[in-house]
């Protein structure tokens, strides 16, 4: 279900992106065909069984709206190059500007402007096509 809005903001496409990020670290891996337990998925959806705060229990997978957004969110990166994408990825994943900066060997302040106006960019492909 594709979103038709037509006023897209460059903050709502980078929450957007921020979400299609989440979303997709929230799938089940990929495993080979045959293998497949329930009961870790059933045992999941109350947490209250497992009371250790220490331990790192995997979340619940993502809805399958979540998932229709996310798909629809990895079409727009097909609008950008592929440093670009890797950019815009980076920073939907949290990393923080030195890194990216790191990576693109540039200053933090050049990757910031960069990102931001890759953002407006797929704002605007949105709004005007």
């Amino acid at each position: 279900m594709a979103d038709t809005r037509t006023d897209w903001t460059a903050d709502e496409v980078a929450a957007r992106f921020a979400d299609a990020a989440d979303t997709a670290h929230k799938l089940p891996r990929v495993r080979p065909g045959g293998y497949f337990n329930p009961w870790m998925t059933l045992a999941m959806q109350v947490p209250e069984r497992y009371p250790d705060p220490d331990r790192l229990y995997r979340t619940m997978p993502p809805s399958p709206q979540a998932v229709e957004r996310m798909l629809e969110t990895m079409r727009w990166v097909q609008w950008l190059e592929v440093e670009q994408r890797h950019l815009v990825w980076m920073r939907a994943n949290r990393y923080e500007w030195q890194q990216i900066g790191r990576r693109f060997a540039c200053d933090r302040n050049t990757a910031s402007r960069r990102w931001h106006r890759l953002m407006e960019l797929v704002a605007y492909r949105l709004n005007f096509g």
